[in-house]
């Protein structure tokens, strides 16, 4: 996977590793735990709540995430719309879409400084294994579901600007390709 965790960073569009479809994780190992305890470290100085792992340049279907709670965020809602403390997400699979759309603002720390309106179900199911190896499913409602569907889409080579209404895709064009021209420089 990587030869040392702690030199994992935040990688920024249009980096190749954010465009492939992320291979399965085999098995949940001490190097697993480590990668993702590095990435909820890496998602927390950023300010965010949820990172995949193409995110930090690596191919494997993890993806972590926290949703503290808030004024409309709670872990006793039910489905939850927030997380007690960082979850982890080995091998995700969503499903049970809610058939409603929200548009809803969404911003990504691949894409610093991009925010734009994504639809979204409201609601999910995640089957998946945590960092214990075993398996297990979350319905999520609201932020929540928002979040673990648009780290999910990373695990598949999506980015938010791919989601976008036309509006936002409109709005951010010009940044978009400052973003790029930025990278091609480098």
């Amino acid at each position: 996977m990587t030869s040392d965790p702690d030199k994992l960073h935040i990688v920024f569009h249009p980096a190749q590793t954010l465009r492939i479809k992320a291979a399965p994780v085999p098995e949940v190992t001490d190097e697993t735990r480590t990668i993702a305890l590095r990435m909820i470290k890496l998602m927390n100085e950023a300010e965010g709540i949820g990172l995949a792992a193409p995110q930090v340049g690596l191919d494997m279907r993890l993806f972590v995430v926290h949703v503290p709670e808030g004024d409309e965020r709670s872990i006793e809602d039910d489905p939850p719309t927030a997380t007690a403390e960082p979850m982890v997400f080995v091998n995700p699979v969503l499903s049970d879409p809610s058939q409603d759309l929200e548009a809803l603002e969404e911003g990504c720390l691949s894409l610093p400084d991009i925010r734009g309106d994504v639809r979204r179900p409201s609601q999910i199911t995640v089957t998946a294994s945590g960092l214990d190896g075993n398996t297990f499913s979350l319905r999520a409602d609201g932020l929540l579901a928002r979040c673990i569907q648009h780290e999910n889409d990373h695990l598949d080579g999506v980015l938010i600007i791919d989601k976008f209404t036309h509006t936002s895709r409109l709005k951010n064009r010009a940044s978009i390709r400052k973003l790029e021209k930025a990278a091609r420089a480098k």
